[in-house]
C-alpha cells in the first residue's frame, strides 16, 4: 500500500463507519417502534372502563372507555378525507353522561350528504380517550360561515362546545346513527419507516465501500 493509498482508505472506512451505525441505529429504533405499536394495539383492544374522574393526556392516551349518556343537538364538523372514500365530514357532539360533558367522535358522513338528527334518548357509546396532535402552521383557520373545521383542535373545539377537553373516538353506539360511519382510533397514522431507513444508510455503506474500493484501485492503477 502506497502512502497515496492510506488517506482515501481512512476516509473510506470512517464514512462506511458512520453509514452502518446508523442503519444500526435505526434497526434499534425499529424493534422499539414494533414494541411501541404493539403495546398501543393491546390498548386500543382492551376492554372498556368507565370515564375517569380526571384525565392524563399521556396515560390515559387510546384508554378503552365506555359511558350512558344523551347526545347535545351541537356539533362540529371537520373536513377529512379517506383513501378510496373521498372527502367527507367528522362530526363531533358534545356528549352528557353522569353529569359530565365530553366530545364524541362520532365518525364519518359523505361530504354531500346532509347532517343526520341527533339520536334522542340515551345511547351507550364504546370508544378510545385520544387528544389528537393535528394542528400544525399551516392549518387553516376554521371557516365559522360554512361551519368547517379542518382539523380536531380538542382545547378549541371544547371551548366551542363547552366541554370538558376529552374526545372520545366512537367504536361503537346503541342505538347506533346508521348515517354515521365510526372512524375508530388505530395506529394507522402512526409512521414507522424505521425499516425503509436502515436499508438506505446500509445501501448508502455499500455505495460508500464500493466507491473507496474503485478509489484505491484507480490510485494503484496509476502508480503501477
Amino acid at each position: 500500500m502506497t502512502k497515496r493509498m492510506i488517506l482515501p482508505l481512512l476516509f473510506g472506512l470512517i464514512g462506511c463507519g458512520i453509514l452502518v451505525s446508523l442503519g444500526t441505529w435505526q434497526v434499534k429504533r425499529l424493534a422499539w417502534k414494533e414494541a411501541t405499536l404493539s403495546e398501543i394495539d393491546a390498548r386500543i383492544s382492551a376492554e372498556p372502563v368507565a370515564l375517569p374522574v380526571s384525565f392524563d393526556r399521556e396515560g390515559d392516551l387510546y384508554l378503552p372507555v365506555e359511558a350512558t349518556g344523551s347526545f347535545g343537538a351541537d356539533r362540529i364538523r371537520v373536513l377529512v378525507s379517506q383513501k378510496k372514500v373521498g372527502a367527507g365530514y367528522r362530526i363531533i357532539s358534545p356528549f352528557t353522561t353522569q353529569g359530565r360533558t365530553i366530545m364524541v367522535d362520532r365518525g364519518v358522513i359523505p361530504i354531500a350528504d346532509d347532517l343526520p338528527a341527533t339520536p334522542q334518548g340515551e345511547v351507550t357509546v364504546t370508544g378510545n380517550l385520544h387528544w389528537p396532535n393535528e394542528v400544525d402552521s399551516y392549518t387553516p383557520e376554521p371557516d365559522e360561515a360554512r361551519d368547517i373545521w379542518f382539523a380536531r383542535d380538542v382545547d378549541r373545539m371544547a371551548a366551542k362546545l363547552g366541554t370538558e377537553p376529552v374526545l372520545l373516538i366512537l367504536r361503537a353506539a346503541t342505538p347506533a346513527t346508521l348515517e354515521i360511519t365510526p372512524l375508530p382510533v388505530s395506529r394507522a397514522g402512526i409512521p414507522n419507516d424505521h425499516l425503509s431507513y436502515a436499508i438506505t444508510w446500509f445501501s448508502l455503506a455499500g455505495i460508500w465501500f464500493g466507491m473507496t474500493v474503485f478509489l484505491l484501485w484507480r490510485i494503484r492503477q496509476r502508480t503501477v
